[in-house]
Parts: C-alpha cells; structure tokens; sequence
C-alpha cells in the first residue's frame, strides 16, 4: 500500500520574466507586468510529496524531520529572499517561470529521496496560480 506524506514551506522571491533576445515590446506582450526591468516578487507556497510503502520498522513513508531539513537546505536557504534571475545561477540563463521553478525544485531534492518513492512538487506562485512536478 502506497501512502503520500507532504511537507509545506514557503519563500519569497524576486524575479523578471523575459527573454533578452526579444525586444522590449516582445517581452511586455508575452509576460506583461512579470517583465518589469526592477524585478517583481512573489511569497510561494511550497508542497513537497513523497509517495511510498510504509517502512515496517518505523511507520513512517519518511522521516518528515529529514523532510524538512532537506526542503530548508537544499530550497528555502537557495531561495528566500533571493533575486532569482541575479542571485541564483541556475536562473541566469533559465527564465524563473512558476513551472521552472517547480523542475529546479524537484531537481535539487530528488538526489535525496530513496529511489524507491515518488516524490512531487506543488508550488503556489500566488493562492490562484499554481504549478505541480513529479518527474518526467
């Protein structure tokens, strides 16, 4: 039997969506207000799931304290408060769309989780606006 744990977070962020090849006026048409040149923020809600069998000697699907370590390691620490297009490398050829975020995400925990369980991002870029990642 499969059961889901999860583990919410939260950071907050700044960010710019454009593409510098494109010209101002391109920009503006396809990401409109998120193309403002000083930058904009959001305060992102974070899901992180791990699907899996129950461990038989500890009931637990994982350790949520190893959960929580790893989510403020490895995401909160890299994120909070950071500029992502000037502060995060990953970020400065890669536009910080809500969707590359989630991948970046799921991408900097997944070395971490046991193979053997699933594991699937949820993040909130406002309480509207969503996007969810559980690998390719």
């Amino acid at each position: 039997m499969k059961v889901k744990v999860s583990r919410k977070a939260h950071f907050n962020a700044a960010h710019r969506l454009f593409r510098p090849e494109w010209d101002d006026e391109k920009n503006t048409e396809v990401f409109g207000k998120c193309n403002n040149p000083n930058y904009h923020g959001h305060n992102y809600d974070l899901v992180v799931s791990v699907y899996g069998e129950i461990d038989e000697e500890t009931g637990f699907v994982m350790d949520m304290k190893i959960l929580k370590a790893l989510i403020k390691d490895k995401i909160e620490d890299v994120l909070d408060h950071k500029n992502l297009n000037v502060e995060v490398p990953e970020f400065k050829h890669l536009n910080p769309t809500a969707e590359n975020i989630a991948v970046f995400i799921w991408n900097k925990l997944r070395p971490h989780i046991k193979a053997s369980k699933d594991l699937e991002v949820v993040l909130y870029e406002t309480p509207r606006n969503f996007v969810t990642y559980s690998g390719e």
